[in-house]
């Protein structure tokens, strides 16, 4: 008798530590009625199993309620100048709107397979797109770039009735185009591209330059002051970059706390990065422990029925 009560008081403690899991999965079938179902938009070039692979990756299973598209060749040349309708697209993204305050968050979930746009790229971008107050993830089954996944965002915002501005678009994906390019070719730390590119635009939105001599100086400033060393030709792909958004006179005022909270995840960011060298034996700790834990946990279970 003591046996069996000792067997039901631990199943229960493991029921109990599903309980939360439970709670969070219930929270997650919660429909927003103001915005709708959150909206997943596939790459094109995906195969079925890719598609199921990717729906894993996001966290959906098959009470999942969403709104589901494809993102195609034709909407890569619709949405992104210049590009090829041919171009192979496996990255894949889900949009769940937020109500106005809540920010701009998007998560890479497959961080492995995104090997040139890093979430504060794609963050920055989208603000300069218009996107704002909306939880953003991304997903590929394969190794890529990671810049189609713009195309995916742009037309789930096109298919809920909310067009953004199509020259607001172009500047963000030359935003991108340049934030990997600097990464790439300057040899400087994706972390610290984004920091630079939004210190700019929360710069930009302090000054309101009214001239592009303004818009370099505040770009010079902040090189400076980031201890960034650019060719000048890198120099002048920012400058640029920063005239047009004058010129389309964005007012990043509206977005300034989303810069601001940006601006502390990447900090966030490179704080782990610099703090992480232990990190691959904190991992092979953690799962000797977790090894040790179910050994244990069978151990006890077979001692109580013997």
């Amino acid at each position: 008798m003591k046996k069996l009560i000792s067997i039901i008081l631990l199943c229960s403690l493991m029921v109990s530590g599903l309980q939360p899991a439970l709670a969070a999965d219930n929270d997650k079938a919660s429909i927003n009625e103001k915005f709708g179902l959150p909206i997943v938009v596939y790459g094109e070039t995906l195969s079925s199993q890719q598609k199921k692979e990717v729906q894993k990756q996001l966290g959906m299973d098959e009470g999942t309620e969403v709104e589901e598209f494809t993102a195609t060749g034709e909407d890569l040349v619709k949405y992104i100048e210049g590009e090829n309708r041919n171009a192979r697209m496996f990255s894949s993204a889900m949009i769940t709107r937020k109500e106005k305050g809540e920010g701009l968050k998007v998560n890479i979930v497959t961080p492995e397979n995104i090997t040139e746009v890093t979430s504060s790229m794609y963050s920055n971008a989208l603000l300069t797109a218009g996107v704002e107050n909306a939880v953003v993830d991304v997903a590929s089954p394969v190794k890529v770039s990671g810049h189609s996944a713009l195309v995916g965002i742009y037309k789930a915002y096109d298919v809920s009735g909310e067009k953004l501005d199509t020259v607001r678009m172009e500047v963000a994906n030359e935003e991108l185009s340049v934030a990997t390019e600097l990464a790439k070719e300057s040899g400087i730390d994706k972390e610290e591209v984004s920091k630079l590119l939004t210190e700019i635009k929360k710069e930009i939105a302090e000054q309101d330059p009214a001239t592009k001599e303004e818009v370099e100086k505040i770009v010079e400033e902040k090189l400076q002051s980031l201890n960034i060393e650019l060719s000048p030709e890198d120099r002048q792909l920012l400058i640029d970059l920063f005239e047009k958004m004058r010129s389309l006179d964005i007012n990043f005022d509206n977005v300034q706390q989303q810069l601001d909270d940006l601006t502390k995840d990447i900090q966030t960011t490179i704080k782990d990065i610099v703090n992480d060298e232990g990190f691959g034996q904190k991992v092979s700790d953690f799962f000797t422990g977790l090894i040790e834990a179910i050994k244990n946990f069978f151990k006890s279970i077979k001692n109580l029925l013997g």
